[in-house]
């Protein structure tokens, strides 16, 4: 509880920088930051707004995705905030925020309001953790102004119609305070249905099955975020975001059995939940130098139950299990970041302290021949997890030529881990260094390189500790409470090549040396959950091509391909070969062709997607779930429909299918025979939708 207070009145503390940078007279107009690297800088592109008008954007993220050779990163599941992941910087700034991050708040701010975007070299900025090209986004409210976009979806087979995504926002100034408001649902309705045919050992069809499932999501978002500027450089910003959200799954599947009786199973899952999230910084001139102060509360609960229920054709009592859980996790982050100058290099210490809970409440019941279910002892299911997480890193970044930037950052973090279930319990502490070495150089006008070293600890799943059970797949994990967090060292390299009047191309090549990774392992005699395997590799090539038609008189055409390749390899926990991590991804192909007719409004295109994964490997079964092999779609946009912009989307022309093929053993694979074999193929059908967005 004192832990809790302390905390509480360090993020509050964020909360009371307003008033004392608003005690100045206010002003009428806002300026922005300044940008991250200066003006001149020969290792920066600039793109005006000028630049997308062919596109009609509505917002700076409508700009974004539209820059040539430019891959928007994710921000990556962090311990705390840690180091920058997410490659978008607003306003020479990254975002202090766990829900969407830059992305998000680029979604709302106008693209009236942008001034220009700056793609940089990561090596340039004074930001730990970033590597290869980042976009600062220059943008200041000029005027109170707002947007919004309303994306319908509609599917010819199993799904219901989704009528309620979409997003509205508004921003606006008053004097030294900037404020935008947002209002978002990111409702999802998605299905798919046919055969499965379960085959015994022999290879002999047993049973026939007809499946069909939907599963409906709606998640409303409130969010805002305010920004008060000072003098000398003061600037506060504050954010606050609320989610509550409903998850619905149902899958009926008719069961035909030659040698048996039939049977229809009803699976539903519900998880209705709500997450919030408040954030605030404040920087103010200190000594030389710039302190930024940052503080985060974040709060998820998440009930989930599972009902499965099984009805036989000779009217035997229906058999069935159900399980439940009421997971409640917490987040607690106070950091500080100090920056200075000296000379022509950058310098920056930032130390953090985040911890993260989770509390969980798992029960599981067995449906009786009376049709009530009745609780079973479900050991290892109820439990509490706990990290408090400390870090201190320096980051130096200096000019070693006219083309050539190194970025420097060192340091570690101290971690203790609690974990308790409700038949055991364990306390644990660890220390891990933790850095990285980045390079930037820009040997001609038309090509940039970087390289980075780094060594990285990955963030756990919580709940990986208890035990749970998948009623959907009929697959169990006991729960571990040994579980630390994987590490790895990395090597990343990237190159940026301009194509002159033809585009860019990127090339991104990394490898990783992994300890403490997380895949499925033995648990005791016959049980199996996540645990950590002590070594493995991974490695990946990722490009990224915009190539522009208008050499060749096809003018406003463009194709952006992205072409991702991965491999990996760790030894597997039951037999000792070498295999590739459990669902790691194996290749990915991204095109995307749109035509802007030159003269007119209208816009046409294409895209192809393909997504293909290594096998998903328990101790108990090997198989392969994916959808594909190619997702096909078409869409034709008119820019000024009364002002606004409209799209019509054909999806799945091709008709990928669902699949997923798995052999399942009685007991551990290698000691085990085969229990049997399922094959689904299952018609996802095409998507139709439709895109409604303007400004006001």
């Amino acid at each position: 509880m004192a832990q809790d207070r302390r905390l509480t009145r360090s993020a509050l503390l964020c909360s009371a920088a307003f008033l004392l940078i608003a005690a100045p007279q206010a002003r009428a107009q806002t300026a922005p930051a300044a940008p991250a690297v200066a003006p001149g800088s020969a290792s920066k592109r600039t793109f005006v707004p000028a630049d997308f008008a062919r596109f009609a954007p509505k917002t700076a993220y409508d700009m974004l995705v539209q820059v040539p050779g430019f891959v928007i990163r994710a921000a990556e599941v962090e311990r705390g905030l840690g180091q920058a992941s997410e490659n978008i910087l607003l306003n020479g700034e990254r975002i202090s925020s766990k829900s969407g991050g830059a992305t998000a708040e680029l979604q709302k701010i106008p693209a009236g309001n942008v001034e220009r975007i700056e793609i940089v070299d990561a090596a340039t900025l004074g930001i730990a953790g970033l590597s290869g090209q980042v976009a600062n986004v220059i943008a200041s409210t000029r005027k109170a102004s707002g947007q919004f976009a309303w994306t319908p979806e509609f599917r010819a087979h199993y799904s219901d119609p989704v009528f309620t995504r979409g997003e509205i926002s508004y921003s606006g100034t008053t004097g030294r305070l900037d404020y935008t408001l947002g209002l978002s649902s990111n409702a999802n309705r998605s299905a798919a249905g046919g055969p499965t045919v379960i085959y015994e050992p022999t290879g002999t069809a047993t049973e026939f099955r007809d499946d069909k499932w939907r599963f409906n999501s709606n998640s409303p978002r409130i969010s805002s975020r305010f920004t008060l500027r000072g003098d000398g450089g003061r600037v506060g910003n504050l954010n606050l975001s609320y989610t509550p959200y409903w998850e619905d799954y149902f899958e009926t599947s008719e069961r035909d059995r030659v040698d048996g009786v039939d049977r229809v199973r009803r699976t539903r899952d519900k998880n209705p939940g709500f997450i919030y999230e408040v954030t605030g910084d404040y920087a103010f001139p200190l000594v030389g130098g710039t302190l930024k102060l940052i503080g985060l509360r974040r709060f998820e609960r998440e009930p989930y139950s599972s009902t499965a229920i099984t009805e036989f054709a000779d009217n035997r009592p229906d058999e069935g299990f159900r399980f439940s859980r009421d997971g409640r996790t917490s987040e607690w982050i106070a950091r500080s970041e100090y920056s200075w100058k000296s000379g022509s290099s950058d310098w920056q210490i930032s130390a953090e302290g985040a911890f993260n809970k989770l509390d969980s409440d798992t029960r599981l019941f067995e449906l009786d021949a009376g049709g009530d279910f009745d609780e079973l002892i479900f050991p290892g299911g109820t439990g509490e997890v706990q990290e408090d997480r400390y870090e201190v890193l320096l980051t130096h970044g200096r000019p070693l030529g006219d083309n050539l930037t190194v970025q420097l950052v060192a340091g570690g973090e101290y971690s203790k881990l609690s974990s308790a279930s409700d038949v055991a319990a364990q306390s644990r502490s660890f220390f891990r260094p933790k850095g990285s070495v980045s390079l930037a150089w820009k040997p001609s006008d038309d090509l940039d390189l970087s390289l980075k070293f780094r060594r990285r600890v990955g963030q756990l799943n919580f709940y990986d500790f208890l035990a749970s059970v998948n009623l959907t797949s009929d697959t169990e994990n006991a729960g571990n409470l040994d579980l630390v967090p994987p590490q790895y060292w990395e090597a990343d390299f990237e190159a940026n090549k301009k194509l002159g009047q033809w585009g860019t191309t990127r090339l991104r090549l990394y490898y990783r040396l992994w300890n403490d990774i997380v895949d499925i392992v033995p648990i005791g005699l016959s049980g199996e959950s996540p645990g950590n395997i002590e070594k493995g590799k991974s490695w990946g090539l990722e490009s990224k091509t915009t190539l522009l038609f208008d050499p060749i008189g096809w003018k406003g055409a463009k194709l952006d391909a992205t072409l991702s390749f991965y491999g990996s390899r760790l030894k597997d926990p039951l037999t000792g070969d070498h295999r590739p991590f459990s669902g790691n991804g194996r290749r990915q192909i991204n095109l995307a062709l749109r035509h802007d007719i030159p003269g007119s409004d209208w816009a046409w295109g294409s895209g192809a997607n393909h997504f293909y994964p290594e096998k998903t490997v328990r101790l108990t079964e090997v198989g392969r779930q994916w959808e594909g092999p190619w997702f096909v779609s078409a869409f034709v946009e008119n820019k000024d429909v009364a002002g606004l912009t409209v799209r019509a989307t054909v999806g799945n022309i091709l008709n990928a299918r669902s699949y997923w093929d798995r052999l399942v053993y009685t007991g551990f694979r290698t000691t085990s025979p085969l229990s049997f074999r399922e094959k689904r193929d299952r018609l996802i059908g095409p998507i139709f939708s439709l895109s409604v967005r303007g400004n006001f």
